[in-house]
């Protein structure tokens, strides 16, 4: 089954026709495509060969359209506005023309931080986005290239070469407990944590972490009792009993970060540990190919509102 070859299309045409259609005047034309008169013309003669008709024609000082030309002046605007649509960068999108989903991978913690304040801005500005957080157990490379995640948020330690890595605020970890807990009397030591009940937080269902670290320093060590998945189920579990959780704050001197608004509804008090921990950085990954896409970089500039602390985080978390 044969098929003829396709016509060697030039997409500058349209355009020049269009013009040319528009302004009835090669010079009028060529001003607004920003070429020579010379040029216009030998691009209008071009037309007309392609065309076969002679599109415009001399009467008396101005130049009229054939009735070709009228039937095609529609039809050719029609095509640059389409052409420039596509040719146009996707960075200048309206968000209240979105609709879309986005899915984010995430734990509990950060899920539950940026839920409220990413809806609360979709529903003023691009009320066609919804959300969908996915639990961390996915390994994040593959998900982020496969196209099964637009975004992963928290710790970012294990990507491929390619995804694209932002940094978007450095935490540190406080000590959560239920108010009364013996802890909030006297002053916090190292020996006094240590002594305390603990439960711990990760996903592999370890029982050290960056804690243990610092207090075996000290020749101390701790009790965990337990070990949960998820951040918010040992804040709940801190919040009616006498053990001591790990809750991300803001650095001293920053302004409240809203990766602690889980354990501040819960009623828990937040108490400096007294040690020397390693801060905790939250940044966001994503696959290049989301780059220059618009809907994404919404996504991302919304994502930088919520978790970024600011002076003023009134207009980011709901209403």
């Amino acid at each position: 089954m044969s098929s003829s070859p396709l016509p060697n299309l030039d997409a500058n045409l349209a355009v020049a026709l269009d013009a040319l259609l528009t302004e009835q005047s090669v010079t009028r034309a060529a001003v607004r495509l920003r070429t020579s008169p010379a040029a216009m013309s030998r691009t209008l003669a071009r037309l007309r060969r392609v065309l076969q008709d002679p599109l415009l024609v001399r009467a008396g000082q101005a130049m009229v359209p054939t009735p070709r030309a009228e039937a095609l002046r529609d039809e050719a605007a029609a095509v640059v506005r389409q052409l420039e649509a596509l040719l146009t960068p996707s960075g200048g999108i309206d968000p209240a023309d979105l609709r879309r989903t986005f899915t984010v991978q995430a734990s509990d913690l950060v899920g539950a931080a940026l839920a409220p304040g990413l809806l609360g801005l979709a529903r003023r500005r691009a009320p066609g986005v919804s959300l969908r957080v996915l639990a961390e157990e996915w390994e994040a490379g593959p998900a982020l290239r496969e196209g099964r995640v637009d975004l992963e948020i928290g710790a970012i330690d294990h990507v491929d070469p390619e995804t694209r890595v932002e940094e978007l605020v450095t935490l540190r970890l406080s000590a959560g407990v239920r108010a009364g807990h013996p802890l909030t009397e006297g002053t916090l030591t190292p020996t006094r944590l240590a002594a305390a009940e603990h439960v711990a937080v990760s996903r592999r269902g370890r029982f050290t972490g960056p804690l243990d670290s610092a207090l075996a320093e000290l020749g101390l060590g701790r009790q965990v009792s337990a070990v949960l998945p998820g951040h918010l189920a040992a804040m709940a579990l801190a919040a009616v009993g006498n053990v001591v959780c790990l809750v991300p704050t803001a650095l001293p001197g920053e302004p409240p970060s809203p990766l602690s608004d889980a354990a501040h509804a819960m009623g828990l008090r937040l108490l400096d540990i007294p040690l020397p921990l390693p801060p905790l950085t939250i940044g966001m990954a994503w696959h290049p190919r989301h780059s220059a896409d618009g809907a994404h970089q919404w996504l991302r500039d919304a994502v930088r509102r919520v978790l970024r602390p600011t002076r003023e985080r009134e207009g980011v978390s709901g209403g």
